[in-house]
């Protein structure tokens, strides 16, 4: 799921949203040109909604956001209509799969590990032609250039990029130059999420108990908007009315412990309500990468693609496999590793082992670094135990493995709250940006409504969020 629970590193401060909302428009806007970091980094801290965003962690507050190339900026801002169509692609992948159409081994491998109801639901008429309305990549800054290592259907830190953009360009100044060049502007994140529901007057913003760690940013979120139109519900909720939309805010592995899911499910099928996203798992599984790469299918993507779409994501993705224990024929190979069995990736040398190990999805360890493993980082013996797990889980919980393409280390700055000091850090970068499809059908279309970036310390191997990572918002 989503993002790691993390809140500001010091004590928040007991301020209302009213204040947040006025600094968003300039009133107590202030110029970093006039102020030092530190007065900016104790700005943007002092913005904390008296709620919080999230509960439990800390994240590091740096007083200038994350600067991008305009080659990169560009790239990131074309991104979204190459991956609104490679959900489209998957989805048309699938529904042919299960017509006979494409290869069935495409939806028996989706499907492996999901309960009947749930196969039903994705197959179902009513949801068709649905995708993901918020789609955000994880993309790595390489040695290499850029590298996207996944995409999240049910992202969390829609509401803490929102108040990140909103209060680093009220930190830069409202008639700044800085404030236009936040990916998105100050109020992107919000009227990207906003437009994703149309003109629906009520909108419930349904959140899990896994996911409850999110509802502060969630609650923030929908209070941006005007007219009260959203509202976080919990997992027990049911008072839907017809024309009503809701946002699902938790996993599908998660149903058993989501009681109004049913309900939900129910409604959106009989379209009496707007749901997003829509309940097809196979959004949430990181398979979709070995597909992409699966020779057999290269006909179909080219033709759903087209060259340059398909040929931009297969430089951009990892080369990913389907960790499948079927036994090959003694004088095949699995394509690239060169290997005819899957218990040979444990002879590797470590050198070797610049792989990492995941679970695919429909699973709790599926999301943030849980169920991750990086070849290069274990020893023997807990490589061999990794390798061991995912063959195993391959009938419940299918792994995926994936080159590692290691993170390039970047220069940045936070602020040490209680040294009241500007810190120096080597780190390594992970950029979400957000993009949220608007419009019905042939029309829709995806817009960036903001990039988060977060930044560790350099000794960490896997990039996500953490006490001792810097979370701020991209500039061009």
């Amino acid at each position: 799921m989503p993002y790691h629970q993390i809140r500001p590193a010091c004590p928040r401060s007991i301020l209302t949203l009213n204040v947040l909302k006025l600094t968003v428009f300039g009133v107590d806007a202030v110029s970093s040109n006039e102020k030092s970091a530190a007065d900016v980094a104790h700005f943007i801290h002092g913005q904390t909604p008296v709620d919080g965003l999230f509960a439990g962690l800390d994240w590091r507050i740096s007083p200038v956001p994350f600067p991008l190339g305009d080659s990169l900026a560009k790239d990131i801002e074309s991104l979204g209509r190459v991956l609104l169509q490679f959900y489209r692609a998957v989805n048309l992948l699938y529904r042919r799969s299960v017509e006979g159409k494409q290869p069935a081994w495409v939806a028996e491998l989706l499907d492996r590990g999901k309960p009947a109801e749930l196969i039903a639901q994705q197959r179902s008429p009513a949801f068709k032609n649905d995708v993901p309305r918020v789609i955000r990549p994880d993309i790595l800054l390489t040695e290499t250039g850029v590298s996207i290592t996944e995409l999240d259907s049910v992202p969390g830190g829609i509401g803490l990029t929102a108040w990140l953009n909103a209060t680093y360009a009220a930190a830069e100044g409202r008639e700044s130059k800085a404030e236009s060049k936040i990916i998105g502007g100050a109020d992107g994140m919000i009227r990207g999420f906003e437009s994703i529901f149309g003109d629906t007057q009520q909108v419930h913003i349904v959140v899990s108990e896994e996911a409850a760690t999110y509802r502060p940013e969630m609650e923030w979120l929908a209070s941006q908007v005007q007219g009260s139109r959203f509202k976080v519900q919990g997992s027990k909720f049911d008072g839907f009315a017809d024309g009503d939309a809701v946002y699902r805010f938790f996993e599908l592995f998660d149903l058993a412990n989501v009681p109004n899911s049913g309900r939900i499910f129910e409604l959106a099928a009989e379209k009496r309500i707007r749901l997003t996203p829509p309940p097809k798992p196979l959004f949430e599984e990181k398979m979709l990468f070995a597909l992409l790469w699966n020779r057999n299918l290269r006909d179909f993507w080219r033709a759903e693609l087209g060259e340059g779409f398909l040929s931009r994501l297969q430089k951009l993705i990892p080369y990913t496999w389907a960790v499948d224990p079927t036994p090959l024929p003694p004088h095949a190979a699995i394509p690239e590793l060169n290997l005819t069995d899957w218990q040979q990736l444990k002879t590797l040398s470590q050198r070797q082992r610049e792989l990492i190990l995941k679970v695919s999805g429909f699973s709790e360890h599926a999301w943030g670094a849980r169920g991750v493993y990086l070849g290069s980082d274990l020893s023997h013996a807990d490589w061999s135990a990794a390798v061991d797990r995912a063959l195993a889980g391959f009938s419940t919980s299918p792994f995926v493995l994936q080159r590692y393409e290691k993170p390039k280390t970047v220069e940045t700055r936070w602020f040490d709250f209680q040294k009241n000091t500007v810190e120096s850090m080597k780190g390594r970068v992970r950029l979400c940006p957000y993009y949220f499809v608007a419009g019905e059908g042939d029309a829709a279309r995806p817009q960036l409504g903001g990039a988060l970036a977060t930044i560790v310390p350099a000794d960490k191997k896997i990039v996500h969020g953490m006490a001792d990572a810097v979370l701020v918002p991209c500039v061009v």
